[in-house]
């Protein structure tokens, strides 16, 4: 299918050939009949994009405070690495989208295929969003129409906040598509409505709505004075989008005393005290379309707010919206000023880049749903409209890969995938067969970009491809044991990023598939397959080093290790027990497996200790003490509640006399040791290299699993019985 993105890097767009979305439970699979381009909103996408590195930097001086700290702790090379790989990833446009049902996941009520629906969906021919962020479109509606709901659900939200009443006086500041709608709703709301835009046509355009505009050359706060006899608005709504404090400086002016202003829109926040505190002014900021918008158990999981606790919903909003249209008290009509097909979607970004006068921009797409009699049903018209593989090019030609090469199909495109573990497979002399993620786009940018065959959304179809001898899983945790099992269920070999698993069932069930494939092959003379999770930090360079020489001794080691893992919100997936399986499992794994390796012999038991329950960081701090069967003793120091400031980890060893410091993965330094003092690197090398490497060279070579099956077992297994005594 065809789906806009941009270039972060220029700003650019272009229309991209990207697999089918795939589904999960609660969302819908939509064909798109219209998408709507907002001149405002995707006007500073494309703004941003453009800008240079300094440029963007200035937009966003919190991520110029996180890329210094990165550099204190993990070094120039590795942070300039990370913001160039992150520009360079390609960006989804678009948020209203108009289409058809084709599909609906589990979970889905009130939706059925063949329905019309709006949603926040990108620009693209297909697409997959939950339920809760979808609406029906009522039949007296036009597509085009619907797509409008979508800011208009914007416009609406920052009216229920200010709380209008009948024959109020509010001020809409900036005169855009948002703030346009905004006029209309407070119209139908029965309020008097003054307009301000710099604007006239748009001015012009709210006075047909309704609205009284205030003339271009004026002074905006005394004329609204001015029109409400010396009292003042009772309400402001701000949908303008600059970073000048003017326009929260002129809504507090024009208020009435204990007046209501909004900031739907973004404007410079630096307010003055004092028209704020004689006023007794109330200011409030108001959250896109409602109640629900980025909360992942509304917006993933379909789970909805009680409408006795929460009437107006993001959701709710929208319907709201598309009612007002059903009505005829919206009209979006009169707000599209250019239309455009799918095909010159690009021409209608060069819109926004000429700064040519814009509002509402439609994008209409190919019809490929054929609607029956039913409107309740639908069918495909083109075979390959489910297409969830498409075939990858480098410069226009396809990249056929040596037939000596080992060829790996990769399950998960993030960020770790993408700049580490698909690189580092290129470098051990792999070949990439295809790459799946679950909407494509990262898929397909990898795909491109480290030459593979094909990029997907057909995460099982890789698992059971006959062209790949391997197969990467660098998914969300909680979808790895079962690509595990059916990839050792088609005799591939195995790479997982941690964790392996998150329950005893799941690890249970994984030991059995493994027997079972090691068992086939055997009977078919194949090579058993190789199962590998990436614990990476053993393969280090340093913990090499540190390693060969704590081997000859036999005296009992004590580990001390100490990570800053940071804070991460308590609504971050990998802190959801179901989908990361808590920081424990997701992470500090990592840090048993190494100190495993070092002592170099089977833990025996384990203590573990946290905050209470009741505390904000008690499911990611934690201390864990470990027992071997050597006599040797390990420490692992796992907080959250640090500064970020602080590098993350910091390994300890002592032995016999000896000892080695390392810092960071950057610093190792020896005391006592004869023939060593320290190994310094100019850049982190936490051996993520080596350790697909050394995974590549043993399906190459027929060689033995670069960790032991007995010791990846045994380090999943008590990580997960050390998260369940953290609770």
């Amino acid at each position: 299918m065809k789906q806009v993105l941009q270039n972060l890097k220029d700003g650019s767009t272009a229309l991209w050939d990207v697999p089918m979305p795939a589904m999960s439970r609660g969302s819908l699979l939509i064909e798109t009949r219209t998408t709507l381009l907002s001149s405002g909103t995707e006007r500073m996408l494309v703004d941003f994009g453009r800008a240079s590195l300094l440029g963007k930097a200035m937009q966003q001086p919190e991520r110029v405070r996180d890329a210094l700290r990165k550099v204190r702790t993990d070094g120039l090379a590795a942070t300039l690495s990370a913001i160039t790989d992150k520009l360079d990833q390609p960006l989804a446009l678009g948020y209203c989208n108009a289409g058809v049902v084709t599909a609906a996941g589990a979970d889905v009520d009130g939706i059925r295929v063949g329905d019309r629906v709006v949603s926040n969906g990108k620009h693209a021919e297909y697409v997959s969003v939950g339920q809760n962020l979808c609406a029906r479109i009522p039949d007296n509606v036009p597509d085009e129409d619907a797509t409008f709901a979508i800011p208009a659900a914007i416009g609406l939200q920052g009216v229920r906040l200010a709380a209008p009443t009948l024959g109020e006086t509010f001020v809409v500041i900036g005169l855009g598509l948002i703030g346009l709608l905004t006029v209309q709703i407070l119209v139908a709301n029965g309020c008097r409505v003054i307009g301000i835009d710099r604007d006239s046509s748009r001015a012009a355009l709210a006075a047909t709505f309704g609205a009284t505009p205030v003339p271009a050359n004026a002074d905006v706060v005394a004329d609204v004075l001015a029109r409400t006899n010396g009292i003042g608005a009772d309400g402001v709504l701000i949908c303008a989008s600059t970073s000048s404090d003017e326009p929260v400086a002129h809504a507090a002016k024009m208020s009435r005393t204990r007046g209501r202003i909004v900031l739907v829109g973004v404007a410079g926040l630096s307010l003055s005290r004092a028209d704020f505190y004689e006023k007794e002014l109330s200011f409030q900021v108001s959250c896109s379309y409602g109640p629900g918008r980025y909360d992942p158990r509304y917006e993933d999981k379909g789970f909805d707010y009680p409408i006795g606790h929460v009437r107006w919903t993001e959701n709710r909003n929208i319907a709201a919206a598309l009612q007002l249209m059903a009505d005829g008290r919206l009209s979006p009509q009169a707000l599209i000023t250019h239309r455009f097909s799918l095909d010159d979607a690009e021409r209608a970004y060069a819109l926004l880049v000429d700064k040519a006068p814009s509002l509402g921009i439609v994008i209409d797409y190919p019809r490929r749903v054929i609607e029956d009699a039913s409107p309740r049903v639908a069918r495909i018209g083109t075979a390959d409209a489910h297409a969830r593989i498409v075939p990858l090019t480098v410069d226009g030609q396809t990249v056929a890969a040596p037939s000596s090469a080992i060829r790996v199909n990769v399950i998960g495109a993030g960020n770790y995938a993408g700049r580490v573990l698909i690189p580092a497979f290129r470098s051990a002399g792999a070949a990439l067969n295809g790459i799946a993620s679950n909407n494509g786009i990262s898929a397909a940018h990898y795909g491109r970009k480290h030459a593979a065959a094909f990029a997907s959304t057909d995460a099982g179809a890789l698992c059971a491809s006959p062209d790949a001898q391997a197969v990467v899983v660098a998914t969300r945790h909680d979808t790895h044991a079962e690509y595990v099992i059916r990839a050792l269920e088609h005799g591939k070999h195995v790479f997982v990023e941690k964790p392996l698993c998150l329950t005893h069932e799941q690890l249970h069930r994984i030991t059995h598939a493994l027997g079972q494939a090691r068992e086939k092959a055997r009977r078919t003379a194949r090579p058993e397959p190789v199962l590998m999770v990436g614990f990476n930090r053993r393969f280090a360079p340093q913990v090499v080093r540190m390693k060969s020489l704590l081997a000859p001794l036999t005296a009992p080691k004590a580990l001390v290790l100490t990570v800053n893992a940071g804070s991460i919100p308590a609504d971050h997936w990998t802190q959801d027990r179901e989908s990361g399986g808590g920081r424990i499992i997701g992470e500090a794994c990592h840090f048993i497996d190494l100190l495993r390796h070092l002592a170099g012999s089977p833990i025996t038991s384990f203590e573990a200790s946290g905050f209470t329950a009741a505390s904000p960081a008690s499911c990611d701090t934690a201390s864990i003490t470990l027992r071997f069967e050597s006599g040797s003793v390990g420490t692992i120091h796992y907080f959250a509640n640090g500064h970020r400031s602080l590098p993350k980890e910091r390994l300890e060893a002592f032995c016999g006399g000896k000892a080695f410091v390392l810092d960071n993965f950057l610093k190792l330094r020896g005391y006592g040791w004869p023939q060593f003092t320290r190994m310094n690197l100019w850049r982190q090398n936490k051996g993520q290299q080596a350790c697909v490497a050394a995974f590549v060279d043993a399906i190459a070579n027929r060689g033995d699993a670069p960790i032991p099956i007995d010791e990846l077992l045994e380090v999943s297994r008590v990580t997960i019985d050390i998260a369940r005594e953290l609770g």
